[in-house]
């Protein structure tokens, strides 16, 4: 009897599915850390990630990354971005963990490029993860060389579109979603990348200032159940 009235109270009051959660509240950096290496010789030196008109911007200059006081695994992070005055370089770091692993500059993490042109990308930073066609889509300099995030490693995964990106200056879309050892990115709705195989599963999220400035009015969360 217990039985058949949970399965009706199943039927009749389905489980919810889980909420998203903004990274960003509009008004402030709450919840994030700035991690800029310059700032270590100039406690003075001006923040690189401002909120302006109700947008979470990244100064580009110098380099350095915002990072989630929180760790997260299995969700899926929905951002709106875009590069309001020139064209340039950026990313969101997943996974993130061990500060300025690489070059002194990048957290050790998987980085899904936002850069004009190559967004989508995976780099892979003290991490690995794995693709389809490795050798036509994971460039290497020569047979030696090694697939991994290591500096002399071949790190850069190239994306499968060549047009999702909106024109300079409009709004784009990025989903990515993290599910166990597995990471897909979508751009504007066009499946950009599916890496599985990850080195890592969990960890904080970075967005990067990595040359200009990029704005960001979206940075949504949702668990994976």
């Amino acid at each position: 009897m217990m039985k058949q009235l949970l399965c009706l109270l199943s039927i009749t009051f389905p489980l919810l599915a889980a909420e998203p959660t903004s990274l960003f509240d509009g008004k402030t950096l709450t919840g994030w850390k700035s991690d800029v290496p310059k700032a270590d010789e100039d406690p003075n030196l001006p923040p690189v990630f401002i909120v302006r008109d109700g947008k979470l911007v990244s100064l580009g200059k110098p380099g350095g990354h915002l990072v989630t006081e929180k760790e997260f695994s299995n969700y899926k992070l929905v951002v709106e971005y875009r590069f309001a005055k020139e064209a340039g370089n950026c990313g969101v770091l997943v996974h993130a963990s061990t500060p300025r692993y690489l070059y002194n500059m990048f957290p050790k993490s998987v980085e899904v490029q936002m850069q004009s042109g190559e967004a989508g990308d995976f780099w892979c930073i003290g991490e690995n993860i794995e693709v389809p066609d490795m050798e036509k889509r994971r460039p290497r300099k020569d047979a030696s060389q090694k697939f991994g995030g290591e500096k002399t490693d071949a790190r850069r995964i190239i994306n499968l579109t060549e047009s999702s990106e909106k024109p300079l200056g409009e709004w784009n879309t990025m989903e990515i979603e993290c599910k166990g050892a597995e990471i897909k990115v979508h751009v504007n709705g066009d499946l950009v990348n599916n890496g599985f195989n990850s080195t890592v599963s969990k960890g904080k999220i970075a967005l990067q200032a990595e040359g200009v400035e990029v704005e960001f009015r979206k940075l949504e969360l949702t668990p994976l159940l």
